[in-house]
Protein backbone atom coordinates (compact mmCIF):
# COMPACT_ATOMS: atom_id res chain seq x y z
CA UNK A 1 0.00 0.00 0.00
CA UNK A 2 1.61 3.37 -0.95
CA UNK A 3 1.82 6.10 1.61
CA UNK A 4 -1.11 8.05 -0.46
CA UNK A 5 -3.61 4.95 -0.23
CA UNK A 6 -2.77 5.14 3.99
CA UNK A 7 -4.56 8.54 3.91
CA UNK A 8 -7.32 6.80 2.59
CA UNK A 9 -7.90 3.20 4.21
CA UNK A 10 -4.87 0.91 4.11
CA UNK A 11 -3.06 0.80 1.81
CA UNK A 12 -0.06 -19.39 1.17
CA UNK A 13 3.39 -32.84 -5.63
CA UNK A 14 1.19 -35.07 -3.57
CA UNK A 15 -1.29 -33.32 -0.94
CA UNK A 16 0.12 -32.66 2.41
CA UNK A 17 -3.03 -32.13 4.15
CA UNK A 18 -6.46 -33.37 3.21
CA UNK A 19 -9.47 -30.19 4.27
CA UNK A 20 -11.75 -32.56 5.81
CA UNK A 21 -13.63 -31.12 8.60
CA UNK A 22 -12.16 -31.78 12.32
CA UNK A 23 -13.97 -33.59 14.88
CA UNK A 24 -17.17 -32.49 15.74
CA UNK A 25 -16.01 -31.31 19.15
CA UNK A 26 -13.19 -29.60 17.87
CA UNK A 27 -13.14 -26.49 15.93
CA UNK A 28 -10.16 -23.77 14.59
CA UNK A 29 -9.73 -20.97 12.82
CA UNK A 30 -10.05 -21.40 9.06
CA UNK A 31 -11.88 -24.31 9.62
CA UNK A 32 -8.99 -27.02 9.89
CA UNK A 33 -5.52 -27.03 11.19
CA UNK A 34 -3.29 -26.41 7.42
CA UNK A 35 -6.16 -23.46 7.53
CA UNK A 36 -7.63 -24.64 4.19
CA UNK A 37 -10.94 -22.52 4.74
CA UNK A 38 -12.93 -25.10 3.29
CA UNK A 39 -16.08 -26.02 5.75
CA UNK A 40 -18.19 -29.40 5.14
CA UNK A 41 -21.59 -27.50 4.96
CA UNK A 42 -23.88 -26.54 1.77
CA UNK A 43 -24.21 -23.35 2.70
CA UNK A 44 -26.36 -21.01 1.40
CA UNK A 45 -26.93 -19.85 -2.40
CA UNK A 46 -29.75 -17.19 -1.62
CA UNK A 47 -29.68 -15.03 1.63
CA UNK A 48 -33.02 -15.52 3.38
CA UNK A 49 -33.07 -14.18 6.61
CA UNK A 50 -31.55 -13.66 10.05
CA UNK A 51 -31.94 -16.44 12.35
CA UNK A 52 -30.25 -14.74 15.28
CA UNK A 53 -28.11 -11.91 15.96
CA UNK A 54 -26.22 -11.64 19.30
CA UNK A 55 -25.05 -7.88 20.70
CA UNK A 56 -21.84 -7.66 22.50
CA UNK A 57 -20.20 -4.92 24.15
CA UNK A 58 -17.61 -4.13 22.06
CA UNK A 59 -16.28 -4.15 18.09
CA UNK A 60 -16.30 -8.17 17.00
CA UNK A 61 -12.97 -8.51 14.95
CA UNK A 62 -12.82 -12.61 16.44
CA UNK A 63 -13.93 -15.19 14.11
CA UNK A 64 -16.49 -17.74 15.55
CA UNK A 65 -15.74 -21.24 15.55
CA UNK A 66 -18.35 -23.91 16.35
CA UNK A 67 -17.98 -27.15 18.12
CA UNK A 68 -20.78 -29.27 19.58
CA UNK A 69 -23.40 -26.84 18.58
CA UNK A 70 -21.94 -24.08 20.42
CA UNK A 71 -20.46 -20.65 19.06
CA UNK A 72 -17.40 -19.36 20.62
CA UNK A 73 -15.66 -15.68 19.80
CA UNK A 74 -14.02 -13.21 21.44
CA UNK A 75 -15.23 -9.38 21.66
CA UNK A 76 -13.24 -6.07 22.58
CA UNK A 77 -15.98 -6.06 25.55
CA UNK A 78 -13.18 -8.41 27.07
CA UNK A 79 -15.08 -11.38 26.99
CA UNK A 80 -14.97 -15.02 25.19
CA UNK A 81 -18.88 -15.63 24.78
CA UNK A 82 -20.26 -18.99 23.86
CA UNK A 83 -23.83 -18.89 22.50
CA UNK A 84 -26.46 -21.56 21.60
CA UNK A 85 -25.91 -22.57 17.83
CA UNK A 86 -29.37 -22.81 17.04
CA UNK A 87 -30.89 -20.05 19.01
CA UNK A 88 -27.92 -17.62 19.49
CA UNK A 89 -28.48 -17.23 23.65
CA UNK A 90 -26.05 -17.35 25.84
CA UNK A 91 -24.64 -19.97 27.56
CA UNK A 92 -21.45 -18.57 29.51
CA UNK A 93 -18.97 -15.76 28.94
CA UNK A 94 -15.61 -15.83 30.61
CA UNK A 95 -13.95 -12.27 31.24
CA UNK A 96 -10.50 -11.31 30.55
CA UNK A 97 -8.98 -7.92 31.27
CA UNK A 98 -8.43 -6.81 27.66
CA UNK A 99 -10.22 -7.08 24.60
CA UNK A 100 -10.19 -10.56 22.53
CA UNK A 101 -9.42 -10.24 18.80
CA UNK A 102 -8.11 -13.61 18.46
CA UNK A 103 -10.16 -16.49 17.04
CA UNK A 104 -10.56 -19.18 19.37
CA UNK A 105 -9.31 -23.17 19.21
CA UNK A 106 -11.75 -25.58 20.66
CA UNK A 107 -9.93 -28.98 21.56
CA UNK A 108 -11.24 -32.04 24.14
CA UNK A 109 -13.49 -29.90 25.17
CA UNK A 110 -11.67 -26.78 26.41
CA UNK A 111 -11.37 -23.54 24.24
CA UNK A 112 -7.67 -21.34 24.14
CA UNK A 113 -7.84 -17.83 22.90
CA UNK A 114 -5.22 -15.28 23.60
CA UNK A 115 -6.39 -11.62 25.03
CA UNK A 116 -5.02 -8.10 24.85
CA UNK A 117 -3.96 -8.49 28.75
CA UNK A 118 -1.24 -10.52 27.62
CA UNK A 119 -2.63 -13.69 28.75
CA UNK A 120 -3.42 -17.20 26.37
CA UNK A 121 -6.17 -18.70 28.51
CA UNK A 122 -7.42 -22.30 28.27
CA UNK A 123 -11.17 -22.70 29.73
CA UNK A 124 -13.90 -25.62 30.29
CA UNK A 125 -16.09 -25.24 27.31
CA UNK A 126 -19.06 -26.43 28.73
CA UNK A 127 -19.26 -24.04 31.56
CA UNK A 128 -16.26 -21.34 31.21
CA UNK A 129 -14.61 -22.00 34.29
CA UNK A 130 -10.77 -21.26 33.94
CA UNK A 131 -8.49 -24.53 33.30
CA UNK A 132 -5.38 -22.35 33.67
CA UNK A 133 -3.50 -19.08 31.53
CA UNK A 134 -0.34 -18.46 30.30
CA UNK A 135 1.18 -14.94 30.61
CA UNK A 136 3.20 -13.83 27.33
CA UNK A 137 5.94 -10.70 27.75
CA UNK A 138 3.36 -8.44 26.51
CA UNK A 139 0.33 -7.89 23.42
CA UNK A 140 0.41 -4.71 21.77
CA UNK A 141 0.21 -3.31 17.86
CA UNK A 142 3.30 -3.63 15.39
CA UNK A 143 5.00 0.15 15.73
CA UNK A 144 7.23 1.90 13.73
CA UNK A 145 8.81 5.63 13.40
CA UNK A 146 7.18 7.59 11.04
CA UNK A 147 4.51 5.21 10.41
CA UNK A 148 2.94 5.32 7.65
CA UNK A 149 3.81 8.99 6.69
CA UNK A 150 3.17 9.89 9.99
CA UNK A 151 4.99 12.90 12.14
CA UNK A 152 7.21 13.39 14.23
CA UNK A 153 8.77 10.48 12.53
CA UNK A 154 10.91 9.88 16.03
CA UNK A 155 8.06 8.79 18.19
CA UNK A 156 7.15 5.25 17.70
CA UNK A 157 3.49 4.94 16.28
CA UNK A 158 1.18 1.93 17.12
CA UNK A 159 -0.07 0.79 14.06
CA UNK A 160 -3.62 1.06 13.24
CA UNK A 161 -4.70 -1.59 10.60
CA UNK A 162 -3.13 -3.93 12.53
CA UNK A 163 -6.33 -5.36 14.09
CA UNK A 164 -5.83 -8.68 14.90
CA UNK A 165 -3.57 -11.11 17.69
CA UNK A 166 -2.63 -14.70 16.51
CA UNK A 167 -5.30 -17.30 16.80
CA UNK A 168 -4.12 -20.95 18.03
CA UNK A 169 -4.05 -24.07 16.86
CA UNK A 170 -4.21 -27.21 18.79
CA UNK A 171 -2.84 -31.14 17.85
CA UNK A 172 -1.64 -33.78 19.95
CA UNK A 173 -1.89 -32.32 23.16
CA UNK A 174 -0.36 -29.12 22.10
CA UNK A 175 -1.72 -25.54 21.28
CA UNK A 176 0.76 -23.34 19.11
CA UNK A 177 0.29 -19.64 18.99
CA UNK A 178 2.04 -16.46 18.05
CA UNK A 179 2.40 -13.01 20.26
CA UNK A 180 3.50 -9.69 19.87
CA UNK A 181 6.50 -10.66 22.53
CA UNK A 182 7.89 -11.81 19.09
CA UNK A 183 7.85 -15.44 20.33
CA UNK A 184 6.12 -18.12 18.77
CA UNK A 185 4.56 -20.54 21.24
CA UNK A 186 4.10 -24.22 22.06
CA UNK A 187 2.39 -24.90 25.25
CA UNK A 188 1.12 -28.45 26.55
CA UNK A 189 -2.73 -28.07 26.00
CA UNK A 190 -3.44 -29.69 29.60
CA UNK A 191 -1.20 -27.47 31.86
CA UNK A 192 -0.19 -24.53 29.80
CA UNK A 193 3.68 -25.62 30.56
CA UNK A 194 6.03 -24.27 27.74
CA UNK A 195 7.20 -27.21 25.46
CA UNK A 196 9.64 -24.65 23.40
CA UNK A 197 9.18 -21.17 21.98
CA UNK A 198 10.67 -19.71 18.76
CA UNK A 199 11.63 -16.33 18.56
CA UNK A 200 11.81 -13.93 15.55
CA UNK A 201 12.42 -10.07 15.15
CA UNK A 202 9.11 -8.85 15.70
CA UNK A 203 5.25 -9.44 16.84
CA UNK A 204 3.78 -12.48 15.80
CA UNK A 205 0.28 -11.97 14.66
CA UNK A 206 -0.30 -14.04 11.78
CA UNK A 207 -2.03 -17.47 12.70
CA UNK A 208 0.02 -20.36 12.86
CA UNK A 209 -1.22 -23.31 10.22
CA UNK A 210 0.25 -27.19 11.12
CA UNK A 211 0.74 -29.91 8.77
CA UNK A 212 2.52 -33.36 8.90
CA UNK A 213 4.57 -32.09 12.02
CA UNK A 214 5.30 -28.81 10.39
CA UNK A 215 4.44 -25.29 11.73
CA UNK A 216 4.13 -22.82 9.30
CA UNK A 217 3.82 -18.65 10.91
CA UNK A 218 4.52 -15.42 9.74
CA UNK A 219 6.33 -12.48 11.17
CA UNK A 220 6.09 -8.82 11.13
CA UNK A 221 9.79 -9.16 10.62
CA UNK A 222 9.49 -10.14 7.06
CA UNK A 223 9.58 -13.63 7.08
CA UNK A 224 7.83 -16.51 6.91
CA UNK A 225 8.96 -19.50 9.13
CA UNK A 226 8.46 -23.39 8.70
CA UNK A 227 9.45 -24.86 12.40
CA UNK A 228 9.31 -28.18 13.72
CA UNK A 229 6.05 -28.94 15.50
CA UNK A 230 7.81 -31.53 17.90
CA UNK A 231 11.07 -29.43 18.91
CA UNK A 232 10.16 -25.26 17.83
CA UNK A 233 13.50 -26.19 15.57
CA UNK A 234 13.64 -24.05 12.23
CA UNK A 235 13.57 -26.16 8.98
CA UNK A 236 13.44 -22.93 6.82
CA UNK A 237 12.55 -19.58 6.45
CA UNK A 238 11.72 -17.22 3.52
CA UNK A 239 11.54 -13.41 3.35
CA UNK A 240 9.00 -11.24 1.98
CA UNK A 241 9.29 -7.38 1.11
CA UNK A 242 11.08 -4.52 3.18
CA UNK A 243 9.93 -1.06 4.17
CA UNK A 244 12.13 1.11 6.24
CA UNK A 245 10.67 4.23 5.35
CA UNK A 246 6.98 4.50 6.09
CA UNK A 247 6.92 0.70 7.05
CA UNK A 248 3.59 0.70 5.29
CA UNK A 249 4.64 -2.65 2.30
CA UNK A 250 5.88 -4.63 4.94
CA UNK A 251 4.81 -7.59 7.37
CA UNK A 252 3.11 -10.75 7.27
CA UNK A 253 -0.54 -10.14 9.13
CA UNK A 254 -2.26 -12.82 7.66
CA UNK A 255 -2.40 -16.23 8.20
CA UNK A 256 -0.63 -19.51 5.94
CA UNK A 257 -2.68 -22.00 4.08
CA UNK A 258 -0.95 -25.67 3.15
CA UNK A 259 -2.30 -27.44 0.40
CA UNK A 260 -0.91 -28.94 -2.81
CA UNK A 261 2.18 -29.64 -1.53
CA UNK A 262 2.23 -25.67 -1.43
CA UNK A 263 2.50 -22.60 1.58
CA UNK A 264 0.02 -19.67 0.35
CA UNK A 265 -0.18 -16.87 2.30
CA UNK A 266 -0.42 -13.04 1.51
CA UNK A 267 1.89 -9.84 2.82
CA UNK A 268 1.72 -6.18 3.32
CA UNK A 269 4.66 -6.21 0.45
CA UNK A 270 1.48 -6.18 -1.82
CA UNK A 271 2.20 -10.00 -3.22
CA UNK A 272 0.61 -12.79 -2.56
CA UNK A 273 3.14 -15.95 -2.62
CA UNK A 274 2.97 -19.82 -2.83
CA UNK A 275 6.05 -21.80 -1.44
CA UNK A 276 7.82 -25.27 -1.39
CA UNK A 277 6.26 -26.95 1.79
CA UNK A 278 9.03 -28.90 2.11
CA UNK A 279 11.88 -26.24 1.48
CA UNK A 280 10.65 -22.71 1.29
CA UNK A 281 11.44 -21.68 -2.33
CA UNK A 282 9.06 -19.71 -3.94
CA UNK A 283 7.35 -21.65 -6.78
CA UNK A 284 5.14 -18.39 -8.04
CA UNK A 285 4.08 -15.43 -6.96
CA UNK A 286 0.80 -12.66 -7.74
CA UNK A 287 1.73 -8.72 -7.33
CA UNK A 288 -1.41 -6.99 -6.19
CA UNK A 289 0.03 -3.47 -7.34
CA UNK A 290 0.37 -1.64 -3.40
CA UNK A 291 -2.33 -3.26 -1.99
CA UNK A 292 -2.16 -5.59 1.23
CA UNK A 293 -3.20 -8.65 1.64
CA UNK A 294 -4.35 -9.02 4.90
CA UNK A 295 -6.42 -11.97 5.31
CA UNK A 296 -5.69 -15.75 5.27
CA UNK A 297 -6.61 -17.42 1.73
CA UNK A 298 -9.26 -20.67 1.24
CA UNK A 299 -8.04 -23.40 -1.13
CA UNK A 300 -9.99 -25.95 -2.70
CA UNK A 301 -10.39 -28.25 -6.40
CA UNK A 302 -7.13 -26.70 -7.69
CA UNK A 303 -7.78 -22.50 -6.89
CA UNK A 304 -6.64 -20.16 -3.94
CA UNK A 305 -8.85 -17.38 -2.91
CA UNK A 306 -8.01 -14.00 -1.21
CA UNK A 307 -9.01 -10.61 -1.16
CA UNK A 308 -7.05 -7.19 -0.86
CA UNK A 309 -7.23 -3.92 0.69
CA UNK A 310 -7.33 -0.75 -1.17
CA UNK A 311 -8.34 -2.07 -4.69
CA UNK A 312 -10.97 -4.04 -3.09
CA UNK A 313 -10.48 -7.42 -5.30
CA UNK A 314 -11.51 -10.79 -4.52
CA UNK A 315 -9.07 -13.17 -6.80
CA UNK A 316 -9.16 -16.53 -7.80
CA UNK A 317 -6.14 -18.08 -8.66
CA UNK A 318 -4.36 -21.25 -10.06
CA UNK A 319 -3.12 -22.70 -7.12
CA UNK A 320 -0.33 -24.50 -9.11
CA UNK A 321 1.06 -22.04 -11.37
CA UNK A 322 -1.01 -18.59 -9.92
CA UNK A 323 -2.31 -17.57 -13.27
CA UNK A 324 -5.84 -15.76 -12.65
CA UNK A 325 -8.54 -17.79 -13.51
CA UNK A 326 -10.92 -14.48 -12.12
CA UNK A 327 -11.32 -11.92 -10.12
CA UNK A 328 -14.43 -9.70 -9.05
CA UNK A 329 -14.31 -5.71 -7.93
CA UNK A 330 -16.13 -4.45 -5.05
CA UNK A 331 -15.31 -1.06 -5.48
CA UNK A 332 -12.37 -0.39 -3.12
CA UNK A 333 -13.71 -1.60 -0.61
CA UNK A 334 -11.08 -3.58 1.64
CA UNK A 335 -11.48 -6.54 2.91
CA UNK A 336 -9.32 -7.97 5.85
CA UNK A 337 -12.02 -11.05 6.46
CA UNK A 338 -10.57 -13.94 4.81
CA UNK A 339 -12.86 -16.76 2.79
CA UNK A 340 -14.71 -19.28 3.88
CA UNK A 341 -15.91 -21.71 1.15
CA UNK A 342 -19.53 -24.10 1.74
CA UNK A 343 -20.65 -25.81 -0.87
CA UNK A 344 -20.43 -23.65 -4.52
CA UNK A 345 -20.63 -20.85 -2.80
CA UNK A 346 -17.39 -18.69 -1.00
CA UNK A 347 -18.12 -16.23 2.00
CA UNK A 348 -16.25 -12.81 2.96
CA UNK A 349 -16.44 -9.70 4.84
CA UNK A 350 -16.21 -6.13 3.87
CA UNK A 351 -15.32 -2.92 5.41
CA UNK A 352 -18.28 -1.81 3.97
CA UNK A 353 -20.35 -3.91 6.64
CA UNK A 354 -21.36 -6.58 4.18
CA UNK A 355 -21.14 -10.02 4.15
CA UNK A 356 -20.83 -11.12 0.44
CA UNK A 357 -21.69 -14.27 -1.03
CA UNK A 358 -20.00 -15.25 -4.26
CA UNK A 359 -20.74 -18.19 -6.58
CA UNK A 360 -17.85 -20.32 -7.83
CA UNK A 361 -19.84 -22.09 -10.34
CA UNK A 362 -20.59 -18.55 -11.81
CA UNK A 363 -17.95 -16.42 -10.73
CA UNK A 364 -20.00 -13.99 -9.92
CA UNK A 365 -21.49 -12.18 -6.48
CA UNK A 366 -24.50 -13.76 -5.60
CA UNK A 367 -26.02 -11.73 -2.78
CA UNK A 368 -24.78 -9.57 0.41
CA UNK A 369 -26.19 -8.74 3.19
CA UNK A 370 -25.89 -5.31 5.43
CA UNK A 371 -25.27 -4.99 8.74
CA UNK A 372 -27.39 -2.74 10.88
CA UNK A 373 -24.70 0.26 11.36
CA UNK A 374 -23.65 0.26 7.55
CA UNK A 375 -27.23 0.84 6.93
CA UNK A 376 -27.00 3.46 9.24
CA UNK A 377 -24.04 5.07 9.13
CA UNK A 378 -22.06 3.67 5.64
CA UNK A 379 -23.98 6.52 3.68
CA UNK A 380 -21.55 9.38 5.73
CA UNK A 381 -18.57 7.52 4.46
CA UNK A 382 -19.60 6.45 0.70
CA UNK A 383 -19.84 8.29 -2.25
CA UNK A 384 -21.65 8.87 -4.97
CA UNK A 385 -20.39 5.77 -7.08
CA UNK A 386 -20.91 3.59 -3.82
CA UNK A 387 -16.97 3.64 -3.04
CA UNK A 388 -15.20 4.54 0.38
CA UNK A 389 -15.40 8.30 1.07
CA UNK A 390 -11.95 8.62 2.23
CA UNK A 391 -12.15 12.32 2.52
CA UNK A 392 -15.06 12.23 5.01
CA UNK A 393 -13.04 9.45 7.47
CA UNK A 394 -9.15 11.00 7.11
CA UNK A 395 -8.12 14.59 7.60
CA UNK A 396 -4.73 14.16 6.27
CA UNK A 397 -1.86 11.96 6.54
CA UNK A 398 -0.69 12.85 10.37
CA UNK A 399 -1.15 9.40 11.80
CA UNK A 400 -3.93 10.80 14.70
CA UNK A 401 -6.29 11.31 11.48
CA UNK A 402 -5.36 7.73 10.48
CA UNK A 403 -6.46 6.73 14.11
CA UNK A 404 -9.68 8.43 13.68
CA UNK A 405 -10.08 7.73 10.53
CA UNK A 406 -10.06 4.16 10.53
CA UNK A 407 -12.28 4.28 13.74
CA UNK A 408 -14.97 6.23 11.56
CA UNK A 409 -14.76 3.77 8.73
CA UNK A 410 -15.56 0.62 11.54
CA UNK A 411 -17.79 2.52 12.93
CA UNK A 412 -20.83 1.69 10.17
CA UNK A 413 -20.83 -2.37 10.92
CA UNK A 414 -17.54 -3.51 9.23
CA UNK A 415 -16.53 -6.97 9.30
CA UNK A 416 -13.26 -7.89 9.90
CA UNK A 417 -14.22 -11.10 11.37
CA UNK A 418 -13.89 -14.43 9.30
CA UNK A 419 -16.96 -16.24 8.66
CA UNK A 420 -17.78 -19.75 9.59
CA UNK A 421 -20.66 -22.26 8.24
CA UNK A 422 -22.89 -24.91 9.89
CA UNK A 423 -25.00 -26.40 7.47
CA UNK A 424 -27.42 -23.63 6.06
CA UNK A 425 -26.06 -20.78 8.52
CA UNK A 426 -23.24 -18.44 7.86
CA UNK A 427 -21.93 -16.82 10.96
CA UNK A 428 -19.81 -13.79 11.00
CA UNK A 429 -19.08 -10.93 13.78
CA UNK A 430 -18.76 -6.83 13.24
CA UNK A 431 -17.44 -4.20 13.68
CA UNK A 432 -21.25 -2.91 15.06
CA UNK A 433 -20.64 -4.88 18.22
CA UNK A 434 -23.04 -7.88 17.17
CA UNK A 435 -22.67 -11.21 16.31
CA UNK A 436 -24.88 -12.60 12.40
CA UNK A 437 -26.26 -16.20 12.21
CA UNK A 438 -28.06 -15.71 8.60
CA UNK A 439 -29.40 -18.29 6.51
Amino acid sequence: MHRLLAISLLGVGPTLFCSSALAQDDASFRSDPAHSGVYDSPGTAAFHKIKWQFPTGGQILSSPVIATNTVYFGSNDHHLHALDLATGTEKWKFKTGGRIPSTPAVANGVVFFLSYDSNFYAVHAATGALKWKFATGGERRFAAKHLHGSEPATEMMPDPFDFFLSSPVVSDGVVYFGSSDTNVYALDAATGAVKWKFKTAEVVHSSPALANGTLFVGSWDTYLYALDAASGKEKWRFKTGEDHETYNQVGIQGSPAIANGMVYFGCRDSTFYALDVNTGKQIWSFNNKGSWVINSPAVRDGKVYFATSDTGLVHALDAKTGAAAFNLDFNHWPMFSSPAIAGHMLYLGSHRGRLIAIDLSTQKAAWSFETEASKKNGPAFTDAKGAPDYTAAFADAFYDDIVTGVQKLLSFGAVLSSPAVSGDTIIFGSADGNLYAIN
